[in-house]
């Protein structure tokens, strides 16, 4: 879909005055580090700004250099990470920092193609870290602003990717994708949720505590405290929660296939070191 100048700058214009009223003062905006750019990215994946700020603002205190962050261990990175869910977000990124001190030494490409391989980045991310980190021209496409697209350019028809993608890299301003992709980001976040589209089908979520996650999220946070023998981690959970040594049994196989939890042969369960 090709957009004629005319558009574009009054669309520009639109989304520019609002936001220079109504810009969020949030703390990734206060550097251009790749490295903080990143940590910030991969917690804002699924995870509201405000629980974001706070984690966000200690996981830096402690590892303020992707060097400090690559020498740390699963364990002390998961403990950090309490409170923000999708514990394998955090691992991603000590992956992710490893391999930038280990093939990059510590240095962090300026190539989409280069930063896409680093674990658990995918092209969202590196396009976040081109764009916020190094102001690179190119379209960053998230779920805000895929709505904000959609609902201005297509009346709110859901679109495919490329063409959502296409109508995104023309509206980039030369000289202020920084600026551009910040505002959209609180446009999408601040007015998008005000609007009203039709109901369609929807399928019921199934609840949160109904979840494996949960049963995860609850088996993380219990090894924070500690190690724990899996018998009495069994018991435990059989108690507060009704669940079956099965369903456990199945929870735990999970989280040490994804690297979140070690076991011994004694049957110590602990954070991997």
């Amino acid at each position: 879909m090709k957009l004629s100048t005319k558009r574009i700058k009054f669309f520009q214009k639109s989304i520019f005055t609002w936001w220079n009223s109504h810009k969020r003062d949030l703390p990734w905006r206060h550097t251009r580090d790749p490295y903080k750019i990143m940590v910030s990215e991969v917690m804002l994946q699924q995870t509201q700004v405000l629980r974001v700020i706070a984690k966000y603002t200690e996981f830096i205190e402690v590892f303020p250099t992707v060097f400090d962050l690559a020498k740390s261990s699963p364990a002390q990175v998961l403990r950090i990470w309490k409170g923000m869910g999708y514990n394998r977000r955090a691992l991603y990124l000590l992956h992710a920092a490893k391999a930038i001190v280990k093939i990059h030494h510590g240095r962090f490409s300026v190539r989409e193609r280069e930063l896409i391989k680093l674990p658990g980045l995918g092209i969202y991310t590196a396009r976040a870290i081109l764009v916020f980190a190094y102001a690179r021209e190119v379209p960053l496409v998230d779920t805000n602003i895929r709505q904000i697209i959609t609902h201005f350019f297509f009346n709110g028809e859901p679109q495919k990717e490329s063409v959502i993608e296409e109508v995104a890299g023309q509206l980039v301003p030369p000289g202020k994708s920084w600026e551009w992709h910040q505002a959209l980001m609180d446009y999408g976040a601040l007015v998008m949720p005000n609007i009203q589209y039709p109901i369609t089908n929807k399928k019921k979520r199934k609840p949160f505590k109904d979840s494996n996650r949960f049963y995860r999220g609850r088996i993380i946070d219990r090894l924070r405290e500690g190690d724990i023998r899996e018998s009495k981690l069994t018991s435990e959970f059989k108690k507060k929660y009704g669940k079956s040594n099965d369903f456990l049994k199945v929870i735990l196989q999970g989280l040490e296939a994804d690297g979140l939890i070690s076991r011994s042969k004694t049957g110590i369960i602990t954070l991997p070191k």
